[in-house]
């Protein structure tokens, strides 16, 4: 069964940076499409950023391109989101979710999600 695991949250200021990391047990990252998921208090979760297996597809929601970037290391089976000029609407349950396969639209693996709170 395929784990998945967040990191890298936590309470910073409108401007900084963060860099969140997903691994996974049973399931070697970068092969297989990754998203990037929050859900604020009161809202819908949504995708925020996604790659493909092997990394050629990359996509983002509009509220984030130009600040935020999802990228993967297939050596270390990690998926990676650096978030820059961070804004206190950023603030939400960040999650990580893994599929079996390269390029999907729905994922079946998620993790517990992880805070990130972002002060003005």
């Amino acid at each position: 069964q395929v784990q998945v695991v967040e990191a890298g949250g936590g309470l910073v200021q409108a401007g900084d940076s963060l860099s969140l990391t997903c691994t996974a047990s049973g399931q070697s990252l970068g092969d297989y499409a990754v998203g990037w998921f929050r859900q604020a208090p009161g809202k819908e979760r949504e995708k925020i950023a996604s790659i493909s297996g092997g990394g050629d597809d990359i996509d983002y929601t509009d509220s984030v391109k130009g600040r935020f970037t999802i990228s993967l290391d297939k050596a270390k089976s990690m998926v990676f989101l650096q978030m820059n000029s961070l804004k206190p609407e950023d603030t939400a349950m960040y999650y990580c979710a893994g599929n079996n396969y390269v390029y999907c639209t729905t994922y079946e693996y998620w993790g517990q999600g992880i805070q990130v709170t972002v002060s003005s």
